[in-house]
């Protein structure tokens, strides 16, 4: 009587299985990529219709005007003849330039003490549009409202209030027994009262700070009450800690706007930029170049070097804000 070479299913080891399976794999030919049919075209040619004013905005008003500005900025150009090519002298010339030199450091004055001063107030005015109460609306509009007032309008009325002759402020001073004081004049004090215009804008940062306010959940609240923390305790432990990715959104935009300054400056100085009165900054130091001295190339290496200190600050605070952003409701 003969025996059955095999008796069952034949058993194989998993590893001459998974081996098999891979060998397999290896000499399927690779998957070609998938065609787009009609209707996904079309599909396709829809959404590049809708979104062809943004783009064609992106590559007309950014993409070209920054590649154009770098290529002008290793030229010397004047916009009446044609550009002179002259390599990197713009650029020595911008590192030697001691105007370039007060320019910056007014500039770094300025946004060392306008852009924490601003997320204080904007913050503090975020706080106060959040409470719960009857006028809380018309307390949110009359906070807004003066970062609704034109740049150019809100330095006139500074330059009105600030006049030392008649000006509001210096005749609060003589009702107190004090001299007439001429900040617009002084160069340290020109910064102050440009400083403290732009902190009249801080309604926009603060309405961005109130909806992460409105994010924070209530529940961690009545926790943190029920542990007995009083309103300091959860305003450190609570609230600071949630608000940090808004806080980073707008420190990001806060240091963006300090390092491009221009308006209050312009008006203020009567479009001089006089560097002893102390309201020469970086904006206003490329504006005088590229059109009150005819100097185009050099305003575009300015301009180069002003984006290359820009990103540089927003790479170093990104890189900093992974020590302080919390993005977890349960951290911290």
């Amino acid at each position: 009587m003969s025996v059955p070479d095999t008796v069952g299913p034949q058993v194989t080891e998993p590893g001459v299985q998974r081996a098999a399976a891979s060998d397999r794999a290896a000499a399927r030919p690779p998957d070609r990529p998938r065609r787009m049919n009609s209707g996904q075209r079309r599909k396709l040619r829809t959404g590049l219709l809708f979104i062809s004013p943004w783009i064609i905005g992106v590559v007309v008003f950014i993409l070209y005007p920054v590649i154009y500005s770098i290529s002008l900025s290793f030229t010397r150009y004047s916009g009446m003849e044609a550009p002179t090519w002259v390599g990197i002298q713009n650029y020595v010339t911008a590192v030697t330039d001691p105007l370039v030199a007060k320019a910056a450091s007014n500039t770094i004055f300025y946004a060392i003490i306008a852009v924490p001063l601003g997320l204080i107030v904007a913050l503090s005015l975020a706080i106060a549009m959040n409470q719960n109460v009857r006028e809380v609306a018309l307390y949110r509009t009359i906070f807004y409202a003066p970062s609704l007032i034109p740049a150019f309008a809100m330095s006139f009325i500074f330059i009105v209030f600030l006049n030392p002759q008649f000006g509001v402020f210096n005749q609060v001073l003589n009702l107190f027994g004090g001299a007439n004081v001429n900040l617009l004049g002084d160069p340290t004090g020109v910064k102050i009262a440009i400083i403290l215009m732009a902190q009249l804008g801080a309604g926009n940062a603060a309405l961005i700070f109130l909806a992460g306010l409105r994010n924070v959940p209530r529940t961690v609240y009545e926790a943190a009450r029920v542990d007995g923390a009083g309103p300091i305790r959860q305003f450190f432990s609570i609230t600071f800690p949630l608000l940090t990715p808004v806080l980073l959104f707008n420190l990001i935009t806060g240091v963006s706007g300090a390092l491009q300054v221009f308006t209050e400056a312009f008006i203020v100085t009567n479009g001089t930029g006089d560097p002893d009165a102390g309201a020469l900054f970086y904006m206003m130091y490329l504006y005088k170049n590229a059109f009150g001295f005819a100097e185009l190339g050099y305003a575009s290496a300015l301009a180069v070097l002003l984006f290359l200190a820009g990103l540089a600050l927003a790479l170093l605070i990104f890189w900093l804000s992974r020590r302080f952003v919390n993005y977890d409701v349960e951290a911290g």
